[in-house]
C-alpha cells in the first residue's frame, strides 16, 4: 500500500529558508523543509509503459551532476544510478531523468539530488502490471484559484479515500497564473507526498498559457510520454500523449486553440485529431481515458468551443471512448450524445462526457449548449467541488464524483463482455 500523504502546516509569520509567510495557513510540501539546494518539486511523470519504465522530475536552487538513485524496495542494495538531464530554468535549475528495464508491478524506492550530499529522501512508487490488472485512479478539474484553503481540502479528501490510487489525471488549469512560482509551490504543498508517489497525467488548460505561450514551468515538470504529434510544434510535443496503464490507454490533448494557435486553429487541432485515430486504432487495451481541458459541451451559459467539437467528436464517437475528462466551466455536468440512449432511462451507451471542477471558483450552468449539439445532461451541479474517483476491474469501470465531505454528487458504472462488445453505462447514486 501507498503511504499516507504527510503534509506540514506553517502558520502565519512562520519563517522558511528566509521567506516569511505573512498570513493564513499555507501547506508546505516536506521537500520545502529541507535545505536551500535540497531537491524540491519531486513528480512521477508517466512513460508509455510504466509497467516497464518511470520519469522523476525535480528542481535544485544549484546546478550539480544530478542523478536518480533507485531500487526495489525489497533488495534497497541493489541500487541504479541513472544520470539526470537539466531541462531548464525555473526557479531554479529542472532535471529530469527516467529508469528503465524495470519489473512490471514491483515496489521501488528512489532518491534524486547530485548524488553527494544534496540527496532527497528516499520515496516509493510501485510499477504497473504487465497485464490488464484491477487498479483505481483519480481525476481533479479545474484546481486553479485559492489553492491552499479552497482546493487543498479537496485534493487532501481525495487522497485519503484512494491512497493506493495509480494515477492523477488533471484536466488543466492547475493554477491561476501560468509562469507564478508562489501558485506553483502551493499546488505541490496540497499533494504533498503524492506528487513523488504515483503518476500525474496532466494537460494544460487556458491558465497555462501566458500571451499565447505554455507556461515555462509545463514542460519541465510534465514531460510526458513523448509519443505525441510529430507536426503542430513544440506546444503539442510537450502537451500530447498517452500511457498505457493496465489495461487502459490514458490519452492527452491539448485543447487550447485559442492559445496555442490562434492563427491555425483548425489545422492544429485536426493534426491533432489525426494522431488521436491513430491511436485510438492501435490501442490494445479494452478501456479507454481522454483528458484534456476545454469541455465539447459547455456547461456556461454563453460558451462554445465548435473548432474543438468539430475536429474531435466524430473521433471519440467513431471509436467509442469509454470516459472523456474535462474541465474549464467550473461547474459539474455529465452526459453523451442523445443518439446513445435506450429504452432503460438510466442506461445509455456510447462515450461518457463529464466536466468537472475541483478549485473553489464557480460559474453558472446550463443544459443549452449540450442540447444544442445533440447530447443530454445526466447529471448537472454548480457550486460544487468535487474529485472523481475510477475503479477499473475486468470488464467494469465505476466512477464516482465526490465532495471533501464524502457526499456523492455523481456515479455511473461501465461494463463490457468478455470480448469488449455489448458496453452499457448505467447511472448510479448521486444528487437528487
Amino acid at each position: 500500500m501507498r503511504a499516507p500523504v504527510r503534509r506540514t502546516l506553517v502558520r502565519s509569520g512562520a519563517a522558511l529558508s528566509g521567506l516569511t509567510v505573512a498570513t493564513g495557513l499555507f501547506w508546505i510540501a516536506p521537500q520545502a523543509l529541507a535545505q536551500e539546494a535540497a531537491p524540491d518539486r519531486v513528480l512521477l511523470s508517466p512513460t508509455a509503459d510504466p509497467a516497464t519504465s518511470q520519469t522523476v522530475t525535480w528542481r535544485t536552487t544549484g546546478e550539480a551532476d544530478a542523478e536518480l538513485q533507485i531500487a526495489p524496495a525489497s533488495d534497497p542494495e541493489q541500487v541504479t544510478t541513472v544520470a539526470a538531464s537539466a531541462t531548464g530554468q525555473a526557479g531554479g535549475t529542472f532535471y529530469a531523468a527516467t529508469a528503465t528495464d524495470l519489473e512490471p508491478g514491483t515496489d521501488y524506492r528512489y532518491r534524486v539530488g547530485d548524488g553527494a550530499d544534496q540527496l532527497g529522501p528516499w520515496q516509493h512508487f510501485t510499477t504497473a502490471a504487465q497485464d490488464a490488472e484491477p487498479f483505481t485512479f483519480l481525476s481533479f478539474g479545474d484546481v486553479q484559484t485559492d489553492i491552499t484553503e479552497g482546493a487543498g481540502p479537496v485534493i487532501e479528501a481525495a487522497l485519503e479515500a484512494e491512497p493506493d490510487a495509480d494515477l492523477a489525471v488533471h484536466a488543466g488549469d492547475l493554477i491561476d497564473d501560468a509562469n507564478d512560482e508562489q501558485q506553483w509551490n502551493q499546488w505541490y504543498g496540497a499533494f504533498g507526498e503524492a506528487t513523488g508517489s504515483m503518476n500525474h497525467v496532466a494537460v494544460p488548460g487556458n491558465h497555462e498559457y501566458s500571451l499565447l505561450t505554455l507556461s515555462q514551468y509545463w514542460p519541465l515538470q510534465f514531460p510526458g510520454p513523448g509519443n505525441g504529434p510529430d507536426t503542430g510544434g513544440a506546444d503539442l510535443a510537450e502537451t500530447v500523449g498517452y500511457t498505457d496503464h493496465q489495461g487502459v490507454r490514458f490519452i492527452s490533448l491539448n485543447s487550447n486553440y485559442r492559445d496555442a494557435a490562434p492563427l491555425s486553429p483548425d489545422r492544429w487541432l485536426q493534426e491533432q485529431a489525426q494522431w488521436l485515430e491513430q491511436t485510438l486504432q492501435s490501442n490494445p487495451h479494452p478501456w479507454t481515458v481522454v483528458n484534456f481541458h476545454h469541455p465539447l459541451f459547455s456547461n456556461s451559459p454563453g460558451r462554445d468551443n465548435g473548432p474543438l467539437r468539430d475536429a474531435w467528436l466524430q473521433v471519440l464517437e467513431e471509436h467509442d471512448v469509454d470516459l472523456v475528462l474535462q474541465g474549464h466551466d467550473h461547474s459539474y455536468s455529465r452526459g453523451n450524445l442523445t443518439e446513445h440512449r435506450t429504452d432503460e432511462q438510466d442506461v445509455h451507451t456510447g462515450p461518457v462526457y463529464a466536466v468537472t471542477v475541483t478549485g473553489p471558483k464557480m460559474y453558472e450552468a446550463g443544459q443549452d449548449n449540450w442540447t444544442d449539439h445533440g447530447a443530454e445532461v445526466r447529471v448537472q451541479a454548480t457550486d460544487t467541488q468535487t474529485f472523481q474517483s475510477v475503479q477499473v476491474e475486468d470488464g467494469q469501470l465505476d466512477y464516482s464524483a465526490l465532495t471533501a465531505s464524502g457526499e456523492v454528487v455523481d456515479s455511473f458504472t461501465i461494463t463490457k463482455d468478455d470480448q469488449g462488445q455489448d458496453k452499457r453505462v448505467t447511472d448510479g447514486p448521486g444528487l437528487d
